[in-house]
């Protein structure tokens, strides 16, 4: 049959019809959804394609108007998803939304098999729905874990393996993130360190610090040196030409040979009464040294209001050496669990460089599914040990900076300090910052400023009682951080701005206490 000048078949038309709405669900879907044994096809479908539409968008339909299943099926099923919270947890994401729909179709369709066994249609009901109620319950308790220490489930739902997530979490190393996790509650300030890194999103407020200095000028006059020539006419220097005057002293020999002759003399003298005679013209320059005023643009530097730039992607080198042993290592696996709980609740790229010796890096992409969280996990459990080179990691960061993914990127150092850069790495580094913009932040934890740390980075975020994450109660035993700035200001290549300290400053030093504010 011809309908519009498309050829139609009409043998399969009215039966395609009745799954027409099989077309709009995932084809992860379709077999459950044809096979299931309860209620009629079309009713099935239609009712599927609604409470997926509504779990994505963080609801769920009301049991009253459900064409599928009956009424008490669907107020049970109701009651279960809003108890655990599922729809809100199925907001926004595709293949949480289809498991749990592939379970409900799953348990639904063993009503009919319970009743083989023997049960009533209303105990077989109730078994569903406990058995369903109850593979959720745990599976909610798995998510309800993710979210506590990450904030966010990211891509832990995605492809989601529920026994290798279970297996995960009852791992060793897990409870090692939960407990690092404790410790990021008094170390408030990491969560604004990593939200200010990266140069892609400018922050609201002007900040003074990051003003920047335009190369403007104004017109001014400033004194020039120059030499002033001035003309002396008549005076004896340089010979010009021939000119007419009475100076017998340079006139020209055909004027003298006049006096000779007894008639022509006569002319002479009336050519001299009336300054006519031809002679050498002469003059002089006087060359005087004066000063002038002279129009010139001077530069005159202003401040112009410029916002910092944040948010951006994170390049973090974590120290692993043996010095960082103890509650320097729990800071610093607190820091990398702050960058991927970051990271991941502002969609923020985080590399993650793990250094020791020579040679010795684990590079770590910080991302929230299951196989990221395996990474975490392992990475939070092992213990630090090695020497230390930060020239290797450094090297990799740049060479990422290369990349157009990494290009905006900032670079956090976590170390205790006990490193040092050489001469050809910190020119490197300094090159990329003056280049690319790049911004150095350390997390220095230890008691004193190094000069390693000093020299590669901007600014620096002082961990001071970090004895106490390591089970040891311990005041910081310096009164300030900037020992090596203060007392040896040569040592940096960069040059020291504080003056040396004499012996009554190194005693006051020593005798200030330990909780002194920092310098």
């Amino acid at each position: 049959m011809k309908r519009g000048g498309e050829v139609r078949s009409l043998l399969f038309e009215e039966r395609e019809a009745r799954l027409a709405a099989l077309a709009l669900l995932p084809r992860g879907l379709w077999l459950g959804s044809m096979v299931n044994s309860h209620g009629s096809l079309e009713s099935r479908l239609n009712a599927l394609k609604g409470l997926r539409d509504a779990l994505l968008a963080g609801s769920v339909p009301a049991p009253a108007g459900a064409g599928w299943p009956d009424r008490v099926l669907a107020a049970g099923l109701h009651a279960i998803l809003v108890e655990l919270g599922l729809p809100g947890l199925c907001r926004d994401h595709d293949d949480l939304t289809d498991q749990l729909l592939s379970s409900m179709l799953w348990h639904v369709d063993l009503i009919v098999d319970y009743v083989d066994r023997g049960d009533s249609v209303d105990a077989a009901t109730a078994r569903a729905l406990a058995a369903f109620a109850d593979d959720w319950q745990e599976r909610c308790g798995l998510l309800d874990e993710l979210v506590a220490v990450f904030g966010t489930t990211g891509n832990a739902l995605k492809n989601i393996n529920w026994d290798e997530l279970r297996g995960l979490l009852a791992s060793d190393g897990w409870q090692e993130v939960v407990r690092i996790r404790r410790l990021l509650e008094a170390l408030p300030g990491l969560a604004d360190l990593l939200r200010r890194l990266g140069r892609t999103q400018p922050v609201e407020e002007d900040e003074e610090s990051h003003r920047l200095d335009l190369a403007l000028t104004e017109q001014s006059a400033t004194p020039c040196p120059r030499i002033l020539v001035t003309h002396v006419p008549e005076m004896p220097g340089e010979t010009r030409g021939v000119c007419r005057s009475g100076r017998i002293a340079r006139m020209l020999p055909s004027e003298t040979m006049q006096l000779t002759h007894w008639r022509l003399r006569l002319l002479w003298h009336a050519h001299h009464a009336e300054r006519c005679l031809l002679t050498y013209e002469e003059d002089d320059r006087l060359q005087q040294p004066v000063r002038e005023p002279v129009p010139v643009a001077l530069p005159c530097p202003q401040r112009q209001p410029d916002r910092r730039m944040q948010a951006g992607p994170m390049l973090i080198c974590v120290d692993t050496s043996g010095s960082m042993q103890g509650g320097a290592e729990a800071v610093a696996k607190a820091v990398v669990l702050e960058a991927m709980r970051t990271a991941h609740a502002q969609n923020r790229p985080c590399h993650v460089f793990a250094y020791g010796g020579p040679d010795e890096i684990v590079e770590h992409e910080l991302d929230l599914d299951v196989g990221g969280v395996e990474q975490l996990a392992s990475f939070l459990g092992q213990g630090f040990r090695g020497g230390t080179d930060i020239c290797g990691p450094l090297e990799r960061v740049l060479a990422r900076l290369a990349e157009a993914r990494w290009q905006l990127a900032d670079l956090l150092i976590v170390s205790d300090g006990e490193f040092g850069a050489t001469p050809q790495t910190a020119r490197a580094v300094a090159r990329a910052k003056a280049e690319s913009g790049l911004r150095v932040q350390g997390v220095l934890i230890g008691d004193r400023e190094t000069i390693g740390m000093l020299e590669l980075a901007d600014d620096i975020f002082w961990v001071r009682d970090w004895r106490r994450f390591g089970g040891h109660d311990a005041q910081c035993p310096v009164h300030t951080k900037s020992l090596t700035a203060l007392y040896f200001p040569g040592a940096l290549r960069s040059g020291g701005t504080a003056p040396p300290a004499g012996g009554s400053i190194a005693s006051a030093a020593a005798a200030a206490p330990a909780a002194a504010d920092p310098g």
